[in-house]
């Protein structure tokens, strides 16, 4: 039997995946949760072989909940999305996801992918490693991808100096030169830009 775990802070979609999935003679819901800091607790505590994290899922999102899984167990992880952005891809295979997956996947081949992966190797959607192959490359640094991704969450100034360690000036200047690299308007312009291309 392969024992996984199931996140997603849908609640109709996490229930009739975890039913379908569980007519398969081959695999066990060993877990379920709701939002990404449960699926850390959920795996910890399950120990499955395989989680199947859907990747925007508040608080913080699959991806961070995923590497964190990695990091403390090892497991392989399927990452479900609705939005394909193929930035996102490059970040999770940078991360070690071994599946990357849409919605859109059925049920039955969402198990095959479960096993393909749960066998040691790598499943990427035909369609988003394709897009991914042909993006724009991210023109923003570390720091100021770092500082968007607090002001996506409306942040202020002050907010985002103190969570990352900075002078107020300097995360202004961050946002200032991200803003000026993707022609925004306003610093929740350009993180919104940013989350779209799937580079925070």
């Amino acid at each position: 039997m392969i024992r996984l775990v199931l996140a997603d802070d849908e609640d109709l979609i996490r229930g009739a995946l975890a039913a379908l999935l569980g007519l398969e003679p081959d695999l066990e819901v060993a877990g379920e949760a709701a939002d990404s800091q449960a699926a850390v607790s959920v795996v910890l505590r399950e120990r499955p072989d395989i989680a199947v994290l859907d990747l925007e899922m508040p608080p913080g999102d699959g991806l961070t909940a995923a590497t964190e899984i990695r990091s403390r167990l090892g497991i392989p992880i399927v990452l479900v999305t609705r939005h394909a952005r193929p930035a996102i891809l490059r970040r999770a295979l940078e991360a070690g996801i071994a599946g990357f997956v849409p919605k859109t996947t059925p049920a039955a081949q969402l198990a095959e992918i479960i096993r393909t992966v749960h066998g040691g190797r790598r499943y990427v959607d035909p369609t988003i490693a394709a897009s991914a192959m042909t993006e724009n490359p991210c023109p923003l640094t570390d720091r100021e991808l770092e500082v968007l991704r607090h002001a996506r969450t409306g942040a202020t100034v002050a907010a985002i100096a103190a969570t990352v360690h900075l002078a107020p000036g300097t995360v202004r200047n961050y946002l200032s030169n991200a803003m000026a690299k993707l022609d925004a308007a306003t610093r929740h312009a350009a993180a919104h830009h940013a989350w779209e291309q799937g580079w925070i």
